[in-house]
């Protein structure tokens, strides 16, 4: 579902903001959808992974950007400054009813895009995955993530990373850190 001219458009959610003012609720709704789904027996009842208030602020700070078709959000992303000409992406998410169309990897594509164009030569990503036992929607994202070049480079633990989220956290899991060297 692009648009008419069969193109998905990826901005940055602040100048979405400005012409729909639901649009952080849209994007909070995306992500904790999609989530919820992939992480199935992950989280303790009730978990969220972000709310419209916490889009808001990274939409402030010119950290998350959608994809749009006919004026519609059908995905997003978050990009981050690290240190050391590190960029990371997180937050990726892409509407259920259009998956197989392209656009995670269009996000992907335009997250890589801006950190290079930004000086950045390593893209970074994490993925949180139980410690005992796997996920079909996880051994997916190995496989699609590993096949546009990323490789795992650190397993932490959740605590380490995300103390906020390990409270509800209802199994073991791992933070599993990949990483792509980007074009020069």
């Amino acid at each position: 579902m692009f648009d008419s001219t069969g193109e998905l458009h990826i901005q940055s959610l602040t100048s979405t903001m400005g012409r729909c003012s639901a649009a952080p609720r849209r994007v909070a709704e995306l992500i904790n959808g999609v989530y919820a789904l992939a992480e199935e027996g992950m989280w303790n009842h009730g978990a969220t992974r972000t709310a419209a208030a916490e889009i808001t602020e990274l939409a402030e700070a010119d950290q998350i950007f959608v994809a749009q078709s006919e004026d519609r959000i059908v995905g997003c992303v978050r990009v981050t400054q690290r240190a050391g000409r590190v960029a990371e992406f997180g937050m990726l998410a892409a509407d259920p009813q259009l998956r197989g169309v392209g656009i995670g990897r269009a996000l992907v594509q335009f997250a890589e895009n801006r950190a290079a164009d930004t000086g950045n030569h390593i893209m970074a990503l994490e993925v949180i995955q139980p410690r005992n036992f796997s996920l079909p929607s996880k051994e997916f994202l190995t496989g699609w993530y590993t096949r546009m070049g990323y490789r795992p480079v650190r397993i932490d633990a959740p605590a380490d990373v995300y103390p906020a989220l390990t409270p509800q956290l209802k199994v073991p899991c791992v933070v599993v850190t990949y990483r792509k060297t980007l074009r020069a």
